[in-house]
């Protein structure tokens, strides 16, 4: 199992006090991603988020990444998502920064499409439009015409029912040979399969806890041995999130936990992502879940619904996950805990962590992208 990290310029409420939040947010997460290229860390991934007001700030994540090719070595970076419908990104657009983070990276970009958070950011680019399924169609429209940008050599042109393109050169083409891997950002179950049938990553933010994972990953797993691949190749590759706090000790890692705001993150994300399954007590906002004890986070670690503890108990958890089936782990780092907190969480798992799972110095989708070169 492979290990990653998640960042989406969270500011939550920290607005409220430091007018210099927002940046402050996305300067941090930025130094995150770094710190996480030197401890070993193969993947990193960026939203793309819209009108999402505390929960993401992150809209713009291809500049993000373009700076971020620049400041790392060895990580991946991925983007989860590039929104490819029309009236959000033009295809073509999406095509065009693929290829060129592509070449920026040194062919270290991963390409993670989806369809939007939930109906306050999908709905507003679709005015009028009140049916979340519409977005469907688009992606299901679209998601095959990209390796075609990529690989021919003037593209064929498009001619569907939202969008359209005369035959033209998509400039420029991916880095060396074939495509970055293509994921699919998983809201629900029933993704999974679908993601698999078509030969693309899945990028699981829906699962919640290590016996969700080991019933959709079977899903996933039956359909991609008979996928019909939209790429060159097929992405067999599971990414599941979870919250890490890793600390030297045990009570040290459930203070920090306490402290961290947690039940403000999850009230966020079921107020925006409101197209995920809905777990039985979580209030409809603006109504919070309450503020979690050391009790509450005792009970989570337990029922494996976030990863806390010395790098010992951090190991053992993440070993469940690789157990389950994930093929790459990546952490949702607590936004409300501090700097110097998230930075050592980083660095312990790299040093304690990962050399223990993961001994493969090459990373899962360059395997696949090489021999679809060969």
């Amino acid at each position: 199992m492979e290990f990653g990290i998640f960042v989406q310029g969270y500011v939550g409420k920290r607005a409220e006090t430091d007018p210099e939040a927002e940046h402050k947010a996305l300067m941090e997460e930025t130094e995150y991603v770094i710190q996480a290229d030197r401890s070993g860390f193969k993947y990193a991934w960026a939203s793309e988020h819209h009108f999402l007001e505390e929960y993401s700030h992150l809209s713009a994540n291809d500049v993000y990444l373009g700076y971020l090719a620049h400041a790392t070595e060895r990580i991946h970076l991925g983007s989860g998502i590039f929104n490819p419908l029309a009236p959000v990104n033009h295809p073509v657009k999406v095509a065009e920064k693929v290829a060129m983070l592509d070449h920026l990276s040194g062919g270290r970009f991963e390409f993670g499409s989806g369809r939007g958070a939930g109906s306050h950011e999908i709905l507003g680019f679709f005015p009028g439009i009140t049916d979340m399924n519409h977005t469907k169609e688009l992606w299901e429209e679209t998601i095959a015409e990209f390796p075609k940008m990529w690989l021919q050599d003037e593209y064929e042109g498009f001619q569907g029912k939202h969008w359209s393109l005369p035959p033209r050169k998509i400039l420029p083409k991916p880095y060396g040979k074939s495509h970055p891997a293509m994921w699919y950002a998983a809201g629900s179950p029933s993704s999974y399969a679908m993601a698999g049938r078509k030969g693309l990553g899945v990028l699981g933010f829906s699962v919640q806890k290590v016996s969700d994972m080991e019933w959709v990953v079977e899903s996933y797993k039956t359909a991609i041995k008979e996928a019909r691949a939209v790429g060159d190749f097929v992405n067999d590759n599971v990414m599941v999130t979870s919250t890490a706090i890793c600390a030297e000790t045990h009570d040290k890692a459930v203070e920090i936990a306490v402290g961290g705001g947690l039940n403000y993150l999850q009230s966020l994300l079921f107020r925006y992502h409101d197209t995920f399954p809905r777990p039985e007590g979580i209030p409809e906002w603006p109504e919070l879940l309450p503020e979690y004890s050391a009790e509450i986070i005792e009970l989570l670690i337990q029922e494996e619904l976030m990863i806390c503890g010395d790098p010992s108990e951090v190991l053992a958890q993440c070993k469940r996950w690789e157990q389950a089936g994930a093929d790459q782990l990546s952490f949702g780092l607590p936004i409300g805990i501090s700097y110097e907190d998230t930075m050592n969480t980083i660095k312990l798992i790299g040093e304690h962590v990962i050399p223990e799972i993961d001994t493969d110095p090459v990373h899962r989708t360059t395997r696949f992208r090489q021999a679809a070169a060969d």
